[in-house]
C-alpha cells in the first residue's frame, strides 16, 4: 500500500489540467533536482522536451509547453504569481533562450525543443521525456508520467519506497472502503476523525489546520474571482464566462467588499429550490472558467474537476448552516480527501486513463462522502453516498474540444456537484445495511470500464464531442 496524504489529493496548482499542465510542470522540476544530485547541472548546454500520447493530443490546448518551460525556468507552481506567465513566455520565445531553474542561460526554441509525439509510451498516456546535452557532447535522457492529480512518476518508482515507509506510520492504514468502516467502528470514530490521525503521523495538528486551511482559502477565492470575472475564455472556443452573471443576478442588491463578506450576503438571499441549483452551478463554474484562465485552483482531485468540492462545501456554508466555520470545512477536507485517495489506489484519478468518470466522477464521489458526514451521516452512510454518487457517473468519456478543459468540462463540474448533493440526500434517507452495491464494488467497475474503454475517450480529442464539434464551430 502507498500512503497518500490529504494533501496529495488537495493540492494547490494552476489550470488548466493537474495531469497536463501541473505535473508536467512539477516534472520539470524533479528532472532539475536530478540533475543536480548527479552533479550535471551546471554541464547543461541545451535542452529538449518530448512529449508523448495524451500530453502531446491534447498538450496545446491545455498549456503543457507552457507549463514546461516555467517548470524548467524553476518556478513553484503553488507561488508562481499567475498574472506573470505570459511575461515569462514572452521572454523565452523572443529571446530563445531559457534560465534553467533560473540559474543557467541555455539556448531555447519552444517550436523546436518541445517535441509533440503522438506515439504512447507503454506505461502511461502521459508520458515526457527530458533530455539534456552536456558540455562534452554526451547526452542523458529521464522520463516521467503524469499520472492524474499533479502526481508524476517514474516507470521504476523509485520514490514508492519512501511513501511505503510513510505509510507504516499511519495508525490506521487503509486501502479500501471496508478497512475505513472497520477502522470505524472499532475505535468509535467519524471518517475525518480517523484521517486526522493519520494525517497527526505526518505533520502537527497545527500544520494540518494550517494547510487546509490555505486550501479552503484558494478554493473559497477561485469562487470568488470566478464569480466577479466576465469576458471570454482564452483558447479559440470564445467560450463566454457563465458564473459573473450568474451571481449577478442571484446576488440582487446584496453589498460586500470581499469573499467572506459574500458568504454572508448569499445568505441572506432567497433559497428556493431553482436559486440553489443556481448558486451550486455558479460555484463550480466559476472555480472552472478560473482554472481554464490558467488561474490558481485546488486539484479536486484534479484540476478538470476542480469545481465540485468547492462548490458542495459552499452549498453547506450559504445554504444548509449559517453557522458552519473551519472546523466544518476540516471534516469537510479530510474526507474527501480520504475517499479520494481510496479511488486512487483502486482505480485511478486520470482522464487519460480512465475518461472523465476518473475525474469528475470521483470528485462528485468524494463530495457526495464528505457533505454526508457535516450532515451527520454514519460512516457507512457516508460511504453509501459516495457509490451513489459515482455509479452515475460510470462510463463518462474525456472528450474536451480542441484540447480545452472548457467544453464540456466546465458545465459537467456543475452536474457532478448537483449530483453529490443529491447522492447524500439519497445516503441519508437510505439504510446502509441493505445497500446493493458497496464502494469498493463500485470502484473496481469503475476501473475495468476504465480499461475497456477505447483511447478516443480518454483525454486525446480523437472521439466524442471533440470530433463531432470544430472549433470553427465555436
Amino acid at each position: 500500500m502507498e500512503s497518500i496524504s490529504v494533501f496529495d489529493m488537495l493540492s494547490i496548482g494552476v489550470g488548466p489540467s493537474s495531469s497536463h499542465t501541473l505535473g508536467p510542470w512539477r516534472a520539470a522540476l524533479r528532472w532539475i533536482a536530478e540533475l543536480k544530485e548527479k552533479n550535471q547541472f551546471h554541464d547543461v548546454v541545451a535542452i529538449n522536451i518530448d512529449l508523448y500520447g495524451s500530453l502531446s493530443l491534447t498538450g496545446r490546448g491545455h498549456a503543457t509547453d507552457v507549463a514546461v518551460m516555467l517548470g524548467l525556468t524553476g518556478f513553484d507552481p503553488v507561488t508562481f504569481p499567475i498574472e506573470d506567465i505570459q511575461k515569462e513566455i514572452d521572454f523565452i520565445t523572443s529571446q530563445n533562450k531559457l534560465k534553467l531553474n533560473n540559474e543557467l542561460d541555455v539556448p531555447f526554441v519552444p517550436k523546436e525543443n518541445i517535441i509533440f509525439n503522438r506515439k504512447f509510451l507503454e506505461f502511461h498516456p502521459n508520458g515526457m521525456t527530458f533530455t539534456a546535452t552536456f558540455t562534452n557532447g554526451s547526452k542523458k535522457s529521464s522520463s516521467f508520467y503524469s499520472i492524474g492529480g499533479g502526481f508524476t512518476v517514474k516507470e521504476e518508482r523509485t520514490r514508492k519506497k519512501i511513501k511505503l515507509e510513510k505509510f507504516a506510520q499511519f495508525p490506521f492504514p487503509i486501502e479500501k472502503g471496508t478497512e475505513l468502516l472497520a477502522y470505524c467502528k472499532a475505535e468509535g470514530k467519524s471518517i475525518s476523525e480517523i484521517v486526522l490521525e493519520n494525517e497527526k503521523s505526518l505533520r502537527t495538528e497545527a500544520e494540518i489546520n494550517e494547510g487546509l486551511k490555505k486550501i479552503w482559502d484558494v478554493m473559497l477565492d477561485s469562487m470568488y474571482v470566478g464569480a466577479h470575472t466576465e469576458g471570454i475564455l482564452p483558447g479559440g472556443l470564445n467560450v463566454t464566462r457563465r458564473a459573473f452573471d450568474m451571481n449577478k443576478n442571484l446576488i440582487g442588491n446584496e453589498k460586500y467588499a470581499d469573499a467572506e463578506g459574500w458568504i454572508a450576503a448569499i445568505r441572506n438571499t432567497e433559497v428556493k429550490f431553482r436559486q440553489i441549483l443556481k448558486w451550486v452551478s455558479c460555484f463550480a463554474l466559476a472555480v472552472n472558467e478560473v482554472n481554464a484562465s490558467l488561474g490558481r485552483v485546488v486539484t479536486a482531485p484534479t484540476n478538470g474537476s476542480a469545481g465540485v468540492i468547492p462548490a458542495v462545501m459552499m452549498y453547506y456554508m450559504v445554504i444548509e448552516n449559517h453557522d458552519a466555520n473551519f472546523d466544518d470545512v476540516r471534516k469537510f477536507l479530510l474526507t474527501s480527501g480520504e475517499i479520494g485517495s481510496i479511488f486512487k489506489k483502486g482505480a485511478t484519478i486520470s482522464a487519460a486513463m480512465g475518461g472523465c468518470q476518473a475525474e469528475i466522477g470521483v470528485s462528485s464521489s468524494m463530495a457526495a462522502g464528505a457533505l454526508c458526514e457535516l450532515m451527520g451521516g454514519t460512516p457507512e452512510q457516508c460511504l453509501m453516498a459516495s457509490e451513489i454518487a459515482m455509479e452515475h457517473h460510470l462510463g463518462m468519456t474525456c472528450d474536451p474540444i480542441a484540447g480545452l478543459v472548457q467544453i464540456p468540462c466546465i458545465e459537467r463540474n456543475a452536474m457532478g456537484a448537483i449530483k453529490a448533493i443529491n447522492a447524500c440526500e439519497m445516503a441519508l434517507d437510505s439504510d446502509p445495511s441493505k445497500a446493493k452495491v458497496p464502494l469498493d464494488k463500485v470502484i473496481a467497475t469503475m476501473w475495468e470500464t476504465a480499461k475497456d474503454m477505447t483511447s478516443k475517450y480518454k483525454e486525446t480529442s480523437e472521439g466524442g464531442l471533440a470530433v463531432q464539434v470544430n472549433i470553427s464551430d465555436c
